[in-house]
């Protein structure tokens, strides 16, 4: 390894905190520690910023994002609700979606995707709500169903149920083009001033590129800070 890299990992070792080591080390994020040092700041910011409405993740896997998130929210005084079909996720539907993303739909759906340092996969487990649920308590939050939600199903099912509330800050994790599109248009009408919006995916899965790229075309009242992860606010 390269001394610059070493440099950089231990760097993002260091600005994390100590939750977010712990998260890593039990194997429940897929999140690099560059994305998760941008989310753990960006979270400080919303923050600081005082911003009303909720904080909450589509795409929750493990929950290792979401436990994160939900902590932020409850030192700010604000609910949390995590969005997840919490099994197999649906394939990539969209003439955006590029060939990664099937190649990569193809060995989840054919059983072939590898968990992280050895387990099983999450998409394969058939009690991952649940075990998210402990994971939550175990790591001090319980999901109560007030101040911290986690709701199951297909977004295009569960988001039309959501009451038109403000929301202080989001993370858009669902790799695909169709899913992302539809997490944008709800979030955003409703984003506070100050809030964000970070998207896990959009150097990694082109559909996501595409969707956060189009919708950044037809709002220019939305600004783009590039980088591990993209985050979106609306601009002053």
């Amino acid at each position: 390894m390269q001394l610059g890299n070493v440099i950089d990992r231990v760097a993002c070792e260091i600005a994390m905190s100590s939750r977010a080591r712990r998260v890593r080390r039990e194997r429940l994020t897929y999140l690099a520690a560059p994305k998760i040092v941008r989310l753990e700041r960006t979270l400080k910011s919303v923050a600081a910023a005082g911003c009303a409405g909720e904080y909450l993740e589509f795409g929750v896997a493990l929950g290792g994002a979401s436990i994160l998130i939900a902590a932020a929210a409850r030192r700010a005084g604000r609910a949390f609700a995590g969005y997840d079909i919490f099994g197999m996720i649906p394939p990539p539907t969209s003439q955006n979606d590029d060939t990664k993303s099937l190649e990569r739909y193809q060995v989840i759906a054919t059983g072939r995707s590898e968990g992280l340092g050895g387990d099983l996969y999450y998409g394969y487990r058939t009690d991952l709500v649940d075990e998210v649920q402990q994971t939550f308590s175990r790591h001090g939050l319980d999901v109560d169903g007030r101040s911290i939600s986690l709701v199951k199903g297909l977004f295009e099912d569960t988001l039309p149920s959501r009451p038109a509330a403000p929301i202080a800050f989001a993370h858009i994790d669902c790799d695909w083009y169709d899913p992302v599109r539809l997490c944008l248009e709800h979030v955003m009408p409703s984003l506070s001033p100050g809030g964000a919006v970070i998207f896990d995916d959009y150097h990694d899965y082109g559909g996501c590129k595409v969707a956060v790229d189009e919708f950044l075309e037809a709002h220019p009242q939305v600004a783009m800070n590039d980088g591990p992860n993209v985050i979106l606010s609306l601009r002053a």
